[in-house]
């Protein structure tokens, strides 16, 4: 079936604008289509997938679009249009145009230099390359172009992962335990979740394997006291409740009211009442200090470049510097630096990320651990055999789309002496 001539031009107008990289991708996209109600579901998900390929791709389709003719950007629009639904279901196309696609099609990307297919900014590639080698770095970026699959995790306090499975079966949604987490579900292919029983009764959210874990080395037990540093929209705290067994006190700091407003509906819906969102205004808030001392654990999963997750938000490679990772450096130290007065003599301190930088990561649990004495490393090795999850780790963890089919994570974990 042909789409109509007019996707090519919502596409060209949407990508325009997401690529001067002002923002993230899906929220101009998000915007974009309610802003156009007209377009329909199927030509919302083309315009959305064709944006997302050329994102992934736009090393190689750049070096494609300054060949042919007529406006480069339109020539990016029919690449990433041709890339999600085929060349032959566009229509409007001139017969230049398609002879030219048809033409491209045939190019061997394999023959393309390497920090072309690896479709990373220069910069990162080379970072990349000095660190793990280019094999290596073609491999990560290769996982990294391929879209993220959908994960979920099961509420432990309203089913078991077995219940779920078969729950999703009758839908029929098909699905796969995680090799690592263990409540999480891989779901083959990408259904639509938020209408079935399952998600609107709370019994499952969605979150990647790699998100599952970061909460779950926290080791959070049944009426402790815990803090969720970064909360954001809570999905590590909603499993960290969960894994509370709805005891204790479970608090969710953020500085954006926004985000904490996305976890009031999910905190319902999983039947969770330990949790205790609160605003603060800063890592050196008086809402945090009135804690110092107290809290069993405190998980940190702190602002960072975001790099690990590219597999869902393309964008980010494209809009972070070598300039903004120093920023971030400053805050990640200050803001781990700020949460460890919490922590009570024997309690643990995670620190994670969705980075694969070393700065973001390594550096900052040494730099910590050089300025804190009163803390020891707990290597990752022993966190995980504690937790029963099978994982070959040294003392930190590092998740890896190519190696283990997550998003990008880095974790440590340090106890109060």
């Amino acid at each position: 079936m042909r789409l109509p001539p007019a996707i090519i031009g919502h596409t060209e107008e949407v990508l325009r604008e997401i690529l001067r990289f002002t923002g993230p991708a899906d929220g101009t996209l998000s915007r974009y289509f309610r802003e156009h109600p007209k377009l329909g579901s199927r030509e919302r998900g083309v315009v959305a997938e064709a944006v997302y390929g050329l994102l992934r791709n736009k090393s190689i389709y750049t070096s494609f679009a300054e060949s042919g003719n007529g406006p480069t950007m339109r020539r990016m629009t029919l690449l990433g249009l041709a890339d999600a639904v085929g060349a032959d279901a566009l229509g409007g196309l001139s017969e230049e145009e398609t002879e030219w696609l048809e033409r491209v099609a045939l190019i061997d990307r394999s023959l393309m230099p390497a920090a072309m297919r690896a479709n990373l900014p220069q910069w990162l590639f080379e970072k990349l390359v000095a660190r793990d080698g280019e094999a290596t770095t073609l491999q990560l970026a290769d996982a990294m172009n391929q879209p993220a699959p959908l994960d979920l995790r099961v509420n432990s306090m309203k089913a078991t992962r077995e219940e779920v499975v078969a729950a999703l079966a009758e839908a029929p949604i098909l699905c796969e335990p995680t090799p690592y987490a263990p409540l999480g579900l891989r779901v083959i292919k990408k259904p639509a979740l938020q209408n079935l029983p399952l998600f609107k009764n709370g019994a499952i959210e969605v979150q990647d394997e790699g998100s599952q874990l970061l909460a779950q080395i926290v080791g959070a037990k049944r009426g402790e006291m815990v803090v969720d540093f970064c909360a954001g929209a809570g999905g590590k705290t909603l499993a960290l409740g969960a894994t509370m067994r709805n005891t204790g006190r479970l608090y969710a700091f953020d500085v954006s009211e926004k985000r904490l407003a996305k976890l009031k509906p999910r905190m319902a819906r999983s039947g969770l009442s330990n949790i205790h969102p609160v605003l603060i205004a800063h890592e050196n808030d008086s809402k945090v200090k009135r804690l110092a001392g107290k809290i069993d654990r405190v998980l940190v999963d702190a602002p960072c470049s975001g790099l690990g997750t590219l597999r869902r938000n393309p964008d980010v490679k494209w809009r972070q510097t070598p300039e903004t990772i120093v920023e971030m450096n400053a805050k990640q130290i200050a803001i781990l630096s700020s949460a460890a007065r919490l922590v009570k003599s024997g309690g643990r301190l995670v620190y994670g990320t969705c980075s694969l930088l070393d700065e973001e990561n390594e550096a900052i649990a040494a730099q910590f651990l050089a300025s804190h004495e009163d803390f020891a490393l707990l290597p990752m090795k022993d966190v995980l055999a504690e937790q029963k999850i099978v994982l070959e780790m040294g003392d930190y963890l590092k998740l890896l789309p190519h190696q283990h089919q997550t998003d990008g994570f880095f974790a440590a974990v340090f106890v109060r002496k």
